[in-house]
C-alpha cells in the first residue's frame, strides 16, 4: 500500500473512531462488542474483491467504505463501492442485500450513498455518520417493511391519518389513500422517501407568494436538490413562510431536527416569538405546544428539541469547542466573516455529529455564506435553505442557482404585501461642502472616551470636509438644521394632517453621532426623554431588546436612533419614516435598512401606537445625506485590511483568526497605541492581561509570525528528557509528518500569542482606550438648507399615479356608478337630469375599486400626488382626508373644478352661501332683532344653527342626509328626530332637500 493511501486510511480510522465506530482488522473482529464495528480489508465473495472497510451495525453488515488516496475524484469510485455492497459472502448476517450504505473517502473528501433512498444518489459529507444514525434508518426500514407485509395480508386494510384521527378502508387493488387524501407510505424509512408523499398544502392564512414559495421548495426537496434559495422582499412574510414549511417537514416528512440560523441574538429572540405564535392549520395547536423549540443561548444542544434557533457565530464556537463571549452574539457577522481570508478550519466534533440536523434554514443568508461561516453550514449532512430579500451573485452561486422563489419589493407592493415609499430629500450646505472656522474663533474639544469638553481658540483656520462630519468634527447646526427641517415639514409635506409624529427610525454613523442626534431631536421637538431614544449596542440600563419592543408596541418612543442594530431583520411594522443621516455603500445593506419601513400593518394595530394614523399605505425615506443617489455595490465590505476597524480585528482574533494580515495589522495598531496611553491606562491593561503591556502584546504577535520561532518550538519538542525543553510532550494529535508537525507548531505558537486577547474584558478595555482621542465641535459655522422636498423619483411616481388614476376614470366611467354620475352631473349639481343622486354607496364602490390590486390607491395618496405636482391648485394638503374627498378628486381629474379643495371645505362654503340666501322669514319662533348697523338679521336661532351645522358635517362625510339619520350619532345624543322636528317644524323636509341639493354640489 502506498504512503498516500496509508495516510488516507489513518485519517479515515480517526474519523470513524471520532464518530463512535470500533475500527479493527478482520482477525480482531468482534461484531457484537459494540453497536458499530468497522472491519478493515474485509474479503468479499469471489469476483467482488476486498472492501477497504466493512461496516457492521448491531451485529449485521450494513455498508462499506472504499478508501482512496488524497486527491482522487470520488464519483468515479461509486461503481466500485456499489459492487462491494453486493459481494457479502453467503451466510453472513446482513440487514439487507445489497448492503444499504456506501461511502467513498480520501480522508479529506467523503461521499455517501443511502441505498434506502428512492433513486439513491451520492452526496458529499463532512465525515462519517454515527452507528446510531445508520441503526435508526435500518430500524425504521424494517418496521415499515413489517407493517407493509401486514397490511398486504389484510383483505381490507385500514390506514390512519394520525394528525386528524381519520380512517379509510381499502378494498384489494384500490389505491392506498386515507380519508383525507393522504397516501399510505409503504417505503418511507428516509427523509427523502417521506418527502415524496407529503399531503397537499393547507393554504388558508397564507399569501399567494408564500404558497408558491412553500410548494416550490417542497418540490425542490423531493427532487433531492441539496440547496435552495428563497428570495422574498422584506416584510413579505419570510419567517412565517419558513415556519410553515418547517412545520410540514417535521409533521409529514418526519424531519428529526431543524436548525434555524440567524446572525444576531435579538433576531433569534424575535424568531422564537414567531414560532410560539404560529398556529397549525391542521389542528390549531401552537407550534411550541406540539414540538420543542430551543433558543440556543449556551453550548448545550437539546437533543429532544425539533427546532433549534441559534446564531451562526454561536454554532461556530460550539463546533470549535469554545465558549462564545456574549458581546459577539450581537455583532454583524458579514463584516466579521470577511476578515478571514483563510478561516481556521472546522474539524469533526464528536459532540455535534454531522447528522444533528435534517434541515438548516439560514435567515439573511446573503450575510452568512462567506468564508468563516460557509464551513459551518457545510459541516452538517443537511438540506440548506436560504432566506433573503437581497441576494448577490455569490448568494446564487452558493445555493447552486436553485432559486425556488423570487418575490421582490415591487411584486410585494403590487400584491399589497409591502407598502411603497417616497423619498424626501433634505440638502444642507455643511452636509455637502463641509465648512471652515477662521482663526481667532474658539472651538470646543471633546474627549471621545470621557466626553469631557474644553474650549480652544484657533491660531489657524480650521477646515473640514463632509467625510469628517461626525467622525472627527461635529457641527451641531448641521444636525440641528436637518432636524428642524424634518420637524417643520413633517405635518405639512411629509405626512400632512398628522399630529402625532409617525414612528421614525434614524440611522446614525456611530454611537456618539446617535447621542448627538437624540439630544437635538428632543430639544427641537420640545419633548422629553421618552419621545426619542437611542437604541445601540452601547445602550445601558434598559436592554436594547426592551427598547426595541417598546418602540414596536408602545406609543413612546416616537423616534428611535440607531447605528445598525435595527438595520436588518428586526420587525417593527409601525415605522413610517426612515431617516438616513449616514451614507451606505453596500446595496444589500441599504435595501435591508430601507426594508425597516416596508411592512404592512393592520389599521387597528397601527392606531394603537400612532392614534391619528388612518392606515399604513406608504412610508417615507427622508434622505439627509444623499444615500438614495449614491452608487452602491454588491461587494463584500472591508476587503482591504487597512479599512478594518480595530474593534473588528479584535473580534476576528477572538473567533480564532490567526492570518498574517490580521495579526500584522493588529500588532501595528497596538504598537501605535502604546505611544498614546497614560501610565494609568498601562496599569489597567497589565491588570487585565496578566501583566502584559501593549508593547508586550504586540511583540508576542510579531514574534509568533517569525518562522524562526516555529523552528525553535519544534527543536524544543524533539529534545530528549533531561535536556532543555524536557517534559514538553508532543501534542497528542501531532503526527510524524514533518510538514504537519510544522503547521501544528505554527498554530500552537500563534494561539498562544493571542490568547490574552480571547478575554472579552481585555478587548473592551483596549477598544475604550483606542477611542481616547478628541473630536472638534464647531459651534461657529451656521448651516443652511439648500433644498427640502420630495425627490425626482417621488415626483415621477406621483405623476405616474395621477396619470394612472385619470386613465382609470376614463376606462371605467361607464361601469362604476360614481363615475357615471360625476361625468353626467351638471356643474354644481348633485342630481342628474334623469333624477339620479350621487350617494355614499357609490363613492364607497369607487373607493373599493381603486384600493384593489394593481392600483392600491386611497384618497390620501391621490391627494398627496396632486399636491406634489400642482401645489398651487391643491388646498388643504395638510388636512386629514375622508372618503368623500374622492368627489373632489374626480371632479379635479376630469377638469370640472379648477382647484382641488377638500370636500368638507366645499360643503362648508356652500353652506355659508346657502345661509346668506335665507331671509328673516326663516326664523320660526319670533322676529329677529336687526343687527347693529343694518344688514340681514340672523335667519336661525342658536339651537337651529347648531343642528344645521351638524347636518352640514353629516353631508360632508356622507354626501347627504335622510330623516332616519337623525336616530344615530351625533343627532340622537341631542334629541334625535323628535328634537329636530320640534326646532324646524313643517319646514324640516324642505330644508333637508335644499341642503342635500346645495351643499354637496
Amino acid at each position: 500500500m502506498s504512503a498516500p493511501e496509508q495516510a488516507a486510511r489513518e485519517t479515515i480510522d480517526r474519523l470513524l473512531t471520532q464518530a463512535g465506530w470500533i475500527v479493527c482488522d478482520a482477525d480482531q473482529a468482534h461484531i457484537t462488542a459494540h453497536r458499530g464495528v468497522a472491519i478493515r480489508e474485509f474479503p468479499l465473495k469471489s469476483g467482488h474483491g476486498e472492501a477497504d472497510y466493512l461496516l457492521y451495525v448491531d451485529g449485521k453488515a450494513a455498508g462499506v467504505i472504499e478508501a482512496k488516496k488524497e486527491g482522487v475524484t470520488l464519483t468515479g469510485v461509486e461503481t466500485q463501492s456499489a459492487k462491494y455492497t453486493q459481494g457479502l459472502p453467503d451466510g453472513l448476517p446482513a440487514w439487507r442485500k445489497p448492503l444499504p450504505f456506501a461511502y467513498q473517502s480520501t480522508g479529506v473528501e467523503t461521499r455517501f450513498t443511502n441505498g434506502l433512498d428512492p433513486q439513491p444518489r451520492s452526496r458529499p459529507v463532512f465525515a462519517f455518520h454515527r452507528p446510531d444514525t445508520l441503526a435508526a434508518l435500518i430500524d425504521v426500514a424494517w418496521a415499515e417493511q413489517r407493517e407493509a407485509r401486514d397490511k398486504v395480508a389484510e383483505a381490507t386494510p385500514t390506514y390512519v391519518n394520525k394528525s386528524r384521527g381519520q380512517t379509510s378502508s381499502l378494498s384489494p387493488g384500490s389505491s392506498p389513500v386515507t380519508g383525507d387524501g393522504i397516501e399510505f407510505r409503504p417505503h418511507t424509512s428516509t427523509f427523502l422517501s417521506r418527502l415524496q408523499h407529503m399531503p397537499p398544502l393547507e393554504t388558508h392564512g397564507l399569501w399567494p407568494a408564500q404558497i408558491t414559495a412553500i410548494q416550490n421548495l417542497e418540490q425542490s426537496l423531493k427532487e433531492n436538490r441539496p440547496r435552495a434559495l428563497i428570495q422574498m422582499a422584506t416584510g413579505s412574510g419570510k419567517t412565517f413562510t419558513a415556519i410553515s414549511f418547517i412545520y410540514r417537514l417535521i409533521k409529514f416528512a418526519g424531519a428529526r431536527r431543524v436548525l434555524f440560523l440567524v446572525d444576531r441574538g435579538n433576531l433569534g429572540d424575535q424568531t422564537l416569538k414567531e414560532f410560539q405564535q404560529y398556529a397549525s392549520p391542521y389542528n390549531n395547536f401552537k407550534f411550541t405546544e406540539e414540538y420543542i423549540v430551543q433558543r440556543l443561548s449556551s453550548n448545550t444542544l437539546d437533543t429532544t428539541a425539533r427546532v433549534c434557533i441559534c446564531t451562526i457565530q454561536r454554532l461556530y464556537s460550539m463546533l470549535k469547542g469554545r465558549e462564545l463571549p456574549e458581546d459577539l452574539e450581537e455583532e454583524s457577522i458579514d463584516k466579521l466573516g470577511s476578515l478571514f481570508k483563510q478561516p481556521e478550519p472546522i474539524e469533526y466534533n464528536p459532540n455535534i455529529p454531522i447528522e444533528s440536523f435534517d434541515i438548516i434554514v439560514t435567515d439573511e443568508c446573503h450575510r452568512s455564506i462567506y468564508n468563516l461561516w460557509a464551513q459551518v453550514l457545510e459541516y452538517f449532512d443537511a438540506y440548506l435553505i436560504g432566506l433573503t430579500a437581497t441576494p448577490g451573485k455569490q448568494t446564487f452561486g452558493f445555493f447552486h442557482q436553485n432559486l425556488v422563489m423570487e418575490y421582490n419589493h415591487e411584486m410585494a407592493v403590487a400584491d399589497g404585501v409591502n407598502v411603497n415609499y417616497d423619498v424626501y430629500r433634505i440638502r444642507t450646505a455643511i452636509t455637502e461642502q463641509g465648512s471652515k472656522v477662521e482663526a481667532g474663533y474658539s472651538v470646543q474639544i471633546q474627549e471621545r472616551d470621557t466626553r469631557k469638553k474644553r474650549w480652544e481658540q484657533l491660531d489657524d483656520d480650521f477646515s473640514y470636509d463632509p467625510n469628517q462630519l461626525d467622525r472627527d468634527v461635529v457641527a451641531p447646526d448641521q444636525i440641528r438644521k436637518i432636524v428642524q427641517t424634518f420637524r417643520d415639514r413633517l405635518f405639512t409635506e411629509i405626512f400632512p394632517g398628522r399630529e402625532w409624529v409617525p414612528k421614525t427610525l434614524i440611522f446614525a454613523k456611530d454611537d456618539a453621532h446617535a447621542e448627538n442626534i437624540v439630544e437635538i431631536v428632543r430639544e427641537e421637538f420640545g419633548k422629553g426623554n421618552d419621545f426619542a431614544q437611542k437604541i445601540t449596542y452601547r445602550t445601558t440600563g434598559v436592554s436594547p431588546k426592551v427598547l426595541i419592543n417598546e418602540f414596536r408596541t408602545s406609543p413612546m418612543p416616537r423616534i428611535a436612533v440607531t447605528v445598525d442594530m435595527i438595520a436588518t431583520g428586526t420587525d417593527i411594522k409601525a415605522v413610517e419614516i426612515v431617516l438616513f443621516m449616514r451614507a451606505v455603500k453596500s446595496r444589500s445593506f441599504f435595501e435591508q435598512m430601507k426594508g425597516r419601513g416596508v411592512r404592512i400593518m393592520k389599521a387597528d394595530d397601527l392606531q394603537s401606537v400612532t392614534p391619528d394614523a388612518k392606515a399604513k399605505d406608504h412610508f417615507v425615506i427622508v434622505d439627509a445625506v444623499g444615500v438614495c443617489e449614491q452608487d452602491k455595490t454588491d461587494s463584500r465590505p472591508m476587503e482591504q485590511k487597512p479599512t478594518v476597524s480595530f474593534e473588528k480585528l479584535l473580534q476576528a482574533v477572538a473567533f480564532g483568526n490567526t492570518e498574517d494580515d490580521v495579526l500584522t495589522s493588529l500588532a501595528g495598531r497596538l504598537a501605535r497605541m502604546e505611544h498614546r496611553i497614560s501610565t494609568d491606562d498601562d496599569k489597567k491593561i497589565r491588570a487585565a492581561s496578566g501583566g502584559l503591556g501593549l508593547k508586550d502584546l504586540a511583540h508576542r504577535i510579531v514574534q509568533s509570525l517569525n518562522p524562526d520561532a516555529i523552528d525553535e518550538d519544534m527543536t524544543q519538542l524533539s529534545l530528549p528528557a533531561g535536556e532543555s525543553g524536557a517534559g514538553v510532550n508532543r501534542h497528542p494529535r501531532e503526527s510524524g509528518d514533518p510538514e504537519q508537525q510544522r503547521n501544528e507548531a505554527r498554530a500552537r505558537i500563534l494561539q498562544d500569542a493571542v490568547k490574552p486577547l480571547h478575554d472579552p474584558a481585555l478587548r473592551q478595555l483596549l477598544i475604550d482606550l483606542k477611542a481616547k482621542s478628541e473630536i472638534t465641535i464647531d459651534h461657529v459655522s451656521p448651516d443652511e438648507v439648500l433644498f427640502a422636498g420630495f425627490s425626482e423619483e417621488a415626483l415621477a411616481r406621483a405623476k405616474g399615479m395621477v396619470q394612472s388614476f385619470e386613465q382609470f376614470i376614463k376606462d371605467h366611467k361607464d361601469e362604476i356608478t360614481a363615475l357615471q354620475l360625476l361625468y353626467s352631473l351638471p356643474a354644481r349639481h348633485r342630481v342628474t337630469q334623469a333624477g339620479k343622486r350621487l350617494q355614499f354607496e357609490h363613492i364607497k364602490e369607487l373607493a373599493d375599486a381603486i384600493e384593489k390590486p394593481p392600483y392600491l390607491w386611497n384618497e390620501s395618496q391621490l391627494w398627496n400626488a396632486y399636491a406634489a405636482l400642482e401645489k398651487s391648485k391643491v388646498k388643504g394638503a395638510s388636512g386629514k382626508r375622508i372618503l368623500t374627498d374622492l368627489v373632489s378628486l374626480v371632479r379635479f381629474a376630469i377638469h370640472q373644478d379648477n382647484e382641488l379643495i377638500p370636500f368638507p371645505e366645499r360643503v362648508n362654503a356652500n353652506f355659508k352661501a346657502w345661509l346668506a340666501t335665507q331671509g328673516r322669514h326663516s326664523r320660526l319662533s319670533e322676529p329677529a332683532p336687526a343687527k347693529a348697523g343694518g344688514g340681514n338679521p340672523d335667519p336661525f336661532t342658536p339651537d337651529q344653527m347648531k343642528w344645521l351645522e351638524m347636518i352640514r358635517d353629516h353631508i360632508a362625510a356622507n354626501l347627504g342626509i335622510e330623516p332616519d339619520d337623525f336616530n344615530y350619532a351625533p343627532f340622537i345624543q341631542q334629541g334625535g328626530l323628535g328634537k329636530v322636528h320640534q326646532l324646524f317644524g313643517d319646514r324640516l323636509s324642505a330644508i333637508i332637500e335644499d341642503l342635500n341639493e346645495t351643499l354637496a354640489a
